[in-house]
């Protein structure tokens, strides 16, 4: 029995949504934002950084849902109703990393 609610337990943690920072940048490759300009990247860049915040608000949020959740009745609520931002923070971390390296390669910075 002990056994089976140690596993409950680590199955129900981990199903929790992640901290913002521990979310990895998805991989866009290399040629994404290839043919925009320099004034477009900049303009993409502060649009995509103010969408971060965004994100990872939400994702604070819904962490905190998911570990009130677990404590009170032991399932990570507010990722099972759909808040958890881990992909959106993904993408557009992944979308970000593209444009520095855009705005390297075309020596905009």
């Amino acid at each position: 029995m002990k056994k089976i609610l140690t596993i409950s337990t680590i199955l129900l943690i981990s199903a929790c949504a992640k901290s913002p920072d521990k979310i990895p940048a998805a991989n866009l490759g290399a040629s994404h934002y290839s043919d925009a300009s320099c004034s477009t990247l900049a303009k993409n860049q502060i649009t995509l950084r103010q969408n971060l915040e965004a994100q990872s608000a939400a994702q604070k949020s819904a962490q905190t849902g998911d570990a009130l959740g677990v404590f009170l009745i032991g399932v990570p609520m507010s990722s099972m109703a759909g808040a958890d931002k881990e992909t959106e923070i993904a993408v557009t971390k992944g979308k970000l990393n593209a444009i520095e390296r855009q705005q390297a390669a075309k020596r905009c910075i």
